[in-house]
């Protein structure tokens, strides 16, 4: 398990290319993304002691307003996220999301509540979700994987694979090259 340094080290990385004290400081001020997701590492720790959760779960909620990012504390996420543009992100809070994630506006990690798919999105490591993509259901999606523009994923998808379309099927297996940069280690 990384520690709360590490972790915010290496969303950090992903917004700036580095994660110095100086870089942190800038990234707080100016990326919406970064900021949501510094305060979301720290009211995920504090889950477990609710004096210590009160204020970090208050800041997330109205940054959640605010910028439009409505993932909640107890949503399961790796080093390295990255979110990319401002506004209109929903993730269920029983979603996992893998290392060096990106995930763009418009985007939906949800939950289905019936038939053969009926549960939560699982995402690999180094997936890059594109505008308007929808994630639904007991889904796994693998490492380095790409989902287009308003794709809507219903079944699993493999490694190294690009998926498009409504629903959403592999159209190649180029994977998320070029689409994930400053990956965290």
């Amino acid at each position: 398990m990384s520690s709360l340094r590490q972790l915010i080290g290496a969303d950090l990385k992903r917004y700036r290319g580095r994660a110095s004290f100086k870089d942190g400081v800038i990234a707080y001020l100016r990326v919406s993304g970064f900021r949501f997701m510094f305060w979301h590492r720290i009211a995920h720790r504090c889950r477990s002691n609710k004096a210590l959760y009160l204020f970090p779960w208050l800041v997330l909620s109205r940054l959640k307003y605010k910028y439009g990012y409505d993932i909640p504390a107890e949503t399961h996420i790796e080093p390295g996220f990255y979110i990319g543009h401002f506004g209109g992100i929903v993730v269920s809070p029983l979603a996992k999301i893998g290392r060096n994630c990106n995930i763009s506006q418009g985007v939906t990690i949800g939950f289905n509540p019936r038939g053969k798919r009926q549960g939560y999105p699982v995402l690999g490591n180094e997936v890059y979700i594109a505008p308007g993509a929808k994630i639904i259901g007991r889904v796994t999606i693998g490492n380095n994987v790409a989902i287009g523009a308003n794709a809507v994923v219903l079944d699993d998808l493999p490694d190294n694979s690009v998926a498009a379309g409504n629903p959403a099927r592999v159209v190649s297996t180029n994977g998320a090259a070029g689409y994930i940069i400053n990956k965290a280690d």
